[in-house]
């Protein structure tokens, strides 16, 4: 019997599954961080933490893996693979390969062999691969590179909002009460003062305030709808680098803001800013983990898989399963 591993690690946690030739999962486990540029040596301690305890799930030793793929946040550079390719080989798994999140964030989101994926999680990303093979990354190296948004990025968004509301420079919002109650504050000016005398760092738990505030409040849908139209800008640039215009193929959202958010807040303005250059495209949310792309690449690489293990990989990852 072979048996195949998947591993997507983020930063906020890294999941490792292993499953066997059809598509049956036997081990799966989750652990922290897994993307070396928050920390290498947290990032190898927690894959391979994820990684042995799938192994000891699935009962089976790790030269009984056929082959494996490590889909990383942070794979982005030849800088970054330099320091990625001995930490992964260090781990014994045998065959593998390593690629960026957004790659299986694609493969897991669409059966096309061609598209586009856009990553809203704790940051954001966009990847993107023409009929030709061709490839590109757009994004995915933070603010001051040109991105906008993720959970991060919202998070301090919904903050600075509580703050201008409270100084008097912007309209009330309801995400002050929503925030005072999840920092347990008594007041916007008891928040001010203890995180400028603390220099703590604002929790990205606050993202999910703009979804939970937003039918009601101004302030968090046009939070909300900026993001909504980067992420179109940079599926946008990939789709004209890539010359994909003229196009069919799916346009994959992947990451916790798309996938456990609200879409209606955001996906609009997405497809507005995108339909302009490639009216061919179909948005699609990203049903399953995005794990299930490093599984579906380890069996079949970028080949066709059988149906059968196709469906049944997504039936047992699918987000609904998962927050079962």
């Amino acid at each position: 019997m072979d048996y195949y591993l998947g591993v997507d690690g983020g930063g906020s946690k890294t999941l490792a599954v292993i499953c066997d030739e059809a598509g049956r999962i036997v081990g799966r486990a989750a652990s922290g961080c897994g993307n070396h540029q928050l920390g290498a040596e947290i990032a190898e301690r927690n894959i391979r933490s994820a990684v042995d305890q799938a192994l000891e799930q699935a009962g089976i030793r790790k030269g009984q893996l056929k082959r494996s793929v490590f889909g990383l946040a942070g794979a982005d550079r030849e800088a970054d693979f330099r320091i990625l390719r001995p930490m992964i080989a260090g781990l014994e798994t045998g065959a593998h390969e390593i690629v960026c999140d957004t790659v299986i964030g694609l493969r897991a989101g669409t059966r096309h062999a061609h598209g586009v994926v856009v990553i809203c999680g704790t940051g954001t990303n966009c990847y993107g691969i023409n009929r030709d093979g061709q490839e590109l990354q757009v994004g995915g190296f933070g603010y001051a590179f040109g991105d906008f948004g993720g959970g991060s990025d919202l998070a301090v968004e919904v903050f600075r909002s509580v703050i201008r509301a409270w100084e008097g420079r912007d309209e009330a919002t309801e995400l002050s009460g929503a925030t005072l109650r999840v920092l347990e504050m008594n007041s916007e000016e008891e928040m001010f003062h203890h995180y400028l005398d603390t220099g703590r760092r604002i929790p990205s738990d606050l993202a999910k305030l703009l979804f939970e505030v937003a039918e009601h409040d101004g302030t968090a849908r046009e939070i909300l709808a900026r993001q909504g139209r980067e992420l179109g800008r940079a599926a946008s640039a990939v789709v004209r680098k890539l010359n994909m215009e003229s196009e069919v193929f799916d346009l994959v959202m992947a990451g916790s803001i798309l996938t456990r958010g609200d879409s209606r807040y955001i996906a609009p303005y997405l497809d507005a800013e995108l339909r302009a250059e490639a009216p061919g495209c179909t948005l699609t949310v990203l049903a399953s983990e995005p794990v299930a792309g490093s599984l579906l690449m380890a069996i079949g690489g970028d080949g066709a898989i059988e149906e059968e293990v196709y469906e049944r990989i997504q039936q047992q990852l699918s987000v609904k399963a998962a927050s079962l």
